[in-house]
């Protein structure tokens, strides 16, 4: 038998009583007139007959009253057996709260539903929810008896006035008035032994449409209510965390992903947990099957001696507070047909209680890097230390480039029309060697780099990220002066050239430039660009065989900046050349002239 079986037998027999009830009545009605006939000829109905059948149609009232109540109770046991079902059938809180509040309308013939939940972690309640007849959403929520909700949820009573206007509790509350409220019905939430919400319902229409038959209905649903809106609130706060844990773990991924260096990470016995991309790249791990390195041992997979890896597992796991360990080891990978350079740093992993619960193993494979360190050093051979220092920072500049102020000069150490006729090819290529090889010593004295070579010409640069000086424009200067002197005092009359030989040709000026890498990312030249560039070679190409041209801003320097402890504070002899008019410039350039024998 089902469960609706007993509320259709009950509606069949008050069916089948009602019409007893209505037979009764009828042969009531007939035995009266029956009565008056008898009378009329002297006889009579047996003694009792009419009570008899009067107090048949009391009990059947009675009995049809009593039904009724019990039918009614079934029938509201079966819609809260019902609503049971359904109120757990989702666990979507807006749904469940959206479906709570319309069969509380439905079950006690209310207006209006509202449902107030405690925050748990405030304690604060707040209205989440409400309702009309219509099962359109209420946006008028201010519109309710706030006063008989709190009094429910700080009592955890039910409250039942079934005309609010009349009750001297509550009409002396403006909500009560102001809204015209008459029939209100509100009882708590509960779960174990605590309100977490209440249910509010009422009617401005219809007094005392809700009796104690309600109360009690609205009372039992609320219990229902109350486990399945936890329910889904657990439900909720776990989507929730769920969410939260899937984007960190996302983020965590990533990083581990985007990072350079490997990342391996393992438990208490030393069985693999994670490993990042780089991590598999670097130790030539197995990339096809990614899981197959999950669960192995940890030194199984580390290029380490077994001895050197007890060691440093020993110190993380008995040290009090072990430091990260930093080895560096260069084994033969897989694939490599040369050992590799890799630096390996063992740190202990801890849990929340700062208790050691496995280790951190991070990899850089330094093998570029050494080589790049070999490559220096032989280079150390050929250039100052500061300059080869400054490599580092270069190469950090990538393809692109850095403004800042330097000075540049510009060399012409003969002009080719300058050099007999009779000299051939090969001996003239051997006679420039020579000139430019003054010309870069003069220069190197000073930390000058040489930019380029430009046939009989040579660009230098001071104060690039390779050679910083403040004194940038002392420095070029005195090459000048110093490769001057060297021409004429030294490798002039070596050659057998005249006594008032004068071949070289300087131009120097100093501003701001931009200096980087051009190139590509497999073959590059440092350099700089810009008009100060330009106007250091407009200034070579107007000195005469002899001069050393330097402009105004060079001039200034040399007056401003004080020499530095290594540089020379020789006092140079300058005079004013005038103004010229150089190539690709409006206005006129102020130049000094430095004086031979300087």
């Amino acid at each position: 038998m089902t469960f609706s079986q007993p509320t259709e037998d009950l509606a069949g027999l008050l069916t089948e009583l009602r019409t007893l009830q209505d037979s009764v009545a009828v042969l009531g009605g007939t035995l009266r007139k029956q009565r008056e006939v008898l009378n009329q000829r002297g006889m009579s109905l047996p003694p009792g007959t009419l009570q008899g059948l009067g107090e048949i149609g009391d009990l059947l009232t009675d009995v049809l009253r009593q039904i009724d109540m019990i039918y009614d109770e079934l029938v509201q046991l079966r819609t809260l057996r019902r609503t049971a079902g359904a109120i757990n059938a989702s666990l979507d809180l807006d749904e469940v709260l959206n479906f709570v509040l319309g069969e509380a309308l439905r079950l006690i013939h209310a207006e209006r539903s509202y449902l107030a939940l405690r925050d748990p972690q405030t304690g604060i309640l707040s209205i989440r929810a409400g309702q009309t007849v219509d099962d359109v959403p209420d946006a008028d929520l201010a519109k309710l008896s706030r006063s008989i909700i709190e009094e429910v949820a700080r009592t955890g009573t039910p409250v039942l006035t079934s005309d609010a206007q009349a009750d001297d509790q509550w009409n002396i509350h403006d909500s009560i008035v102001l809204m015209g409220l008459t029939s209100v019905l509100c009882v708590p939430l509960t779960q174990r032994g605590a309100v977490t919400g209440v249910l509010y319902a009422d009617s401005r229409a219809h007094k005392g449409i809700f009796g104690d038959k309600e109360q009690q209905l609205l009372f039992a649903f609320a219990n229902q209510a109350a486990a399945a809106i936890e329910n889904a609130q657990l439900f909720d706060n776990l989507r929730h965390s769920l969410t939260e844990v899937t984007a960190v773990k996302l983020l965590m991924d990533n990083v581990f992903v985007s990072i350079g260096s490997g990342v391996i990470t393992a438990d208490e016995q030393n069985q693999v947990t994670i490993v990042n991309e780089a991590a598999r790249r670097i130790l030539s791990l197995p990339t096809d099957l990614p899981d197959q390195v999950i669960g192995q041992p940890l030194d199984a997979i580390l290029p380490l001696d077994a001895e050197a890896f007890q060691a440093a597992i020993y110190r993380l796991r008995t040290e009090d507070a072990p430091e990260p360990i930093a080895i560096e080891h260069r084994p033969l990978l897989v694939g490599h047909a040369e050992p590799s350079v890799l630096s390996l740093t063992l740190s202990p992993l801890h849990n929340a209680a700062w208790l050691t619960r496995g280790v951190t193993v991070v990899v850089d494979d330094l093998t570029e890097i050494r080589r790049r360190e070999d490559q220096l050093r032989a280079v150390r051979r050929y250039l100052t230390p500061a300059m080869v220092d400054n490599i580092h920072s270069i190469d950090q500049l990538g393809l692109g480039g850095e403004r800042r102020e330097i000075t540049i000069l510009f060399v012409d150490v003969r002009d080719f029309a300058l050099f007999p006729e009779t000299v051939q090819a090969g001996e003239l290529m051997q006679r420039l060697n020579q000139y430019l090889t003054v010309a870069v010593e003069a220069i190197s004295a000073q930390e000058g780099i040489i930019d380029k070579y430009m046939a009989n010409e040579v660009m230098a640069l001071f104060n690039t990220q390779l050679n910083p000086s403040p004194d940038h424009a002392r420095r070029a200067v005195q090459a000048a002066c110093d490769l001057a002197n060297h021409y004429v005092r030294t490798f002039y009359p070596d050659l057998g050239e005249a006594p008032d030989a004068r071949y070289y040709r300087i131009g120097i000026h100093t501003g701001i430039a931009t200096l980087g890498n051009t190139g590509s990312a497999t073959r590059r030249d440092f350099t700089a660009i810009g008009d100060s560039v330009n106007l250091a070679h407009r200034l070579l190409e107007n000195a005469g065989p002899g001069q050393i041209l330097i402009s105004h801003e060079t001039f200034d320097q040399l007056n401003t900046v004080p020499a530095s402890d290594d540089s020379p504070a020789a006092a140079f002899e300058i005079a004013a050349f005038g103004e010229l008019q150089v190539r690709n410039r409006q206005q006129a350039v102020s130049v000094y002239s430095v004086m031979p024998g300087c």
